[in-house]
């Protein structure tokens, strides 16, 4: 009754199937078109939250990377100055522990893994739980293999005026993680 003109829920963007998170739905295709221009037109800011593997020196950065499928081994990505397309990541440290860092990364592009290539390629550190991109380097032992990678956060144009601002808590097993690495903030 509240809403009328829903049709059935309407997926509006997706997540790697190993990254945990913030899903966004429509009620219905007029909405979905709409909230969709939005994403094209990149104006919705999107916050993911990443756990890597080793100590990220600087405070802050943009990674800019031309990325194109690697033919051989779909999905994974690769950079590639050739035939790549740009994307775009500013990262910032939330905090550090004595082996990892938690980062907070902002895509302006949404190249599929582009955070997982990013993180792996530019800042050397590959996402935690990421065997696809850091081999064995992004397990730490005792870890398991799940992802450390989190879609925290969208905020967006709402249709009506005003912004919208949504957020998902942490998976058990980053929170976990923060206590177990000794981070020295949350």
């Amino acid at each position: 009754n509240r809403y009328p003109n829903a049709t059935g829920a309407i997926l509006l963007h997706r997540l790697d199937m190993s990254t945990s998170g913030l899903l966004m739905f429509t009620l219905n295709p007029k909405a979905n078109k709409r909230m969709q221009r939005q994403f094209i037109k990149r104006q919705v800011q999107k916050t993911y939250i990443a756990d890597v593997k080793g100590v990220v020196a600087n405070n802050h950065g943009i990674i800019d990377l031309p990325l194109a499928p690697d033919y051989y081994d779909l999905p994974r990505q690769m950079v590639c100055d050739k035939t790549g397309k740009a994307s775009e990541t500013h990262w910032s440290v939330i905090t550090r522990s004595k082996s990892t860092t938690r980062l907070a990364l902002k895509p302006i592009t949404g190249r599929t893994h582009q955070l997982r290539v990013h993180c792996a390629e530019a800042l050397k550190c590959p996402i935690m739980g990421d065997g696809k991109y850091g081999g064995q380097a992004a397990h730490l032992e005792g870890f398991g293999n799940t992802l450390h990678l989190h879609a925290r956060a969208l905020r967006l144009p709402h249709p009506e005026g005003g912004v919208l601002e949504l957020a998902a808590p942490l998976p058990a097993h980053m929170k976990e993680t923060f206590g177990l690495l000794g981070f020295d903030r949350p």
